[in-house]
């Protein structure tokens, strides 16, 4: 019986993805037109991230934030998009209050998934929080498609978009280096040699020095930093 439930598990499209996972395809009407998502993204990281509904105040302060730092992500070659369950005509007319109110341009897409297509594709709609709603979900997806970092937040908690660049930082490093990022790091700071690199390797990989604390807590400063 343990097998059978364990093969059913395995062949439900609707089970959870996880991190590693292959981030699925799909096609999307959005404020911006149709798109296909890995078009979209081409060699760039993404961030998809859903939100309740339109009109809602969480999420208007959250579009207005990622808005805001367009900047930021562009510098990180991030691409983002926003996912809520209404349609187009809704979120253009959302899209208005969002820039008079939090005073910015929100010129990424939002898809329109009132069929809730992609919300089932990346199990946005948990029902034990709503039926029909999507969580708050957020997820990073790098150049490889390959899905990087899931955080999911209830419906009466605004994410914190500032944590999210700095997990984009802390991906963009250690998917180059062989390094981690330790508790509330941010950029510049001192990183943490994984432990598959023997002291005697690392000590030739970083140049810049090691603070050995103990032999598997060792730190390097950041090695893309001069």
């Amino acid at each position: 019986m343990f097998f059978n439930q364990l093969f059913q598990l395995k062949n439900n499209k609707s089970m959870s993805l996880r991190l590693g996972d292959i981030a699925p395809n799909f096609t999307a009407k959005t404020s911006v037109g149709e798109i296909d998502f890995y078009e979209y993204l081409g060699n760039s990281w993404g961030i998809l991230f859903s939100h309740p509904a339109d009109y809602t105040p969480v999420c208007t302060t959250e579009l207005g934030k990622t808005a805001q730092l367009k900047a930021e992500f562009e510098k990180r070659n991030v691409k983002v998009l926003a996912l809520s369950v209404d349609p187009v005509e809704k979120h253009l007319g959302w899209i208005s209050d969002i820039n008079e109110t939090q005073h910015t341009t929100v010129d990424f897409p939002i898809i329109a998934d009132d069929d809730r297509k992609v919300s089932a594709l990346y199990d946005f709609i948990h029902p034990n929080a709503s039926a029909t709603a999507t969580v708050r979900s957020l997820v990073i997806i790098g150049p490889d498609k390959a899905i990087k970092l899931i955080i999911t937040y209830p419906a009466s908690t605004g994410r914190n978009f500032v944590e999210v660049l700095r997990v984009v930082d802390s991906l963009q490093l250690t998917a180059n280096y062989s390094v981690a990022t330790p508790a509330n790091w941010k950029e510049g700071e001192d990183v943490i040699v994984v432990p598959a690199i023997s002291t005697e390797d690392a000590i030739k990989k970083f140049p810049k020095g090691l603070n050995i604390v103990k032999p598997y807590l060792r730190y390097t400063p950041q090695p893309d930093k001069d």
